[in-house]
């Protein structure tokens, strides 16, 4: 046998090229586990933070606001302090008075004040035992003196206007209701 045949390894290297032989590859980038394993953590974490701040925002939203009632006597009072502000405007200022006391009459006993003329609500005031005969005639007087500067272009001095404001929170003060008084039992008296 000849030795100097023509073997493969022989061959590659007469002709200077090798079919086998590859290029060296770049390095395989090994993936860090621990990195995942924070990834998926976090991700998890960020799904149940929005999950949680949706159910919060989600009951917040249903829940109804809880609005304070303010009795119609307290929100009378805060209005006529304020409606001082238009005591040198007599009109401004007998129309918003005016308009608290019906608004004031309507909430507290049920009055149809504010829709009515001033004849109609007195016609309906005499007719119902909620108000005092002098209270009555207080607030007759009181809305014909509105109605003056309301419409017959009256045009009353500041004394007359504080005089209708004090009115106004004299009737509020009269006609508040007064808080239930519990009656204690009276000890019985011991004979001896």
């Amino acid at each position: 046998m000849n030795t100097n045949a023509l073997s493969p390894a022989n061959s590659v290297a007469m002709h200077g090229t090798n079919s086998d032989i590859r290029a060296i590859k770049p390095p395989i980038e090994i993936p860090d586990l621990w990195l995942w394993v924070f990834w998926i953590v976090g991700a998890l974490a960020l799904a149940a933070a929005l999950y949680f701040a949706w159910r919060y925002w989600r009951r917040k939203a249903t829940q109804p606001v809880v609005i304070p009632v303010i009795p119609p006597h307290e929100r009378a009072r805060q209005k006529l302090q304020e409606a001082l502000a238009l005591i040198s405007e007599p009109r401004p200022f007998c129309i918003a008075v005016s308009d608290i006391v019906r608004l004031y009459l309507e909430e507290r006993f049920n009055f149809h004040a504010p829709e009515r003329t001033t004849e109609e609500f007195l016609h309906e005031l005499k007719q119902t035992e909620l108000l005092l005969p002098d209270q009555k005639q207080s607030l007759g007087e009181f809305l014909s003196v509105c109605d003056m500067v309301k419409f017959a272009r009256y045009e009353p001095g500041r004394p007359e206007l504080e005089a209708l404001h004090e009115s106004a929170v004299r009737l509020i003060d009269e006609t508040e209701p007064q808080p239930a008084v519990q009656k204690t039992a009276a000890p019985d008296s011991v004979t001896a």
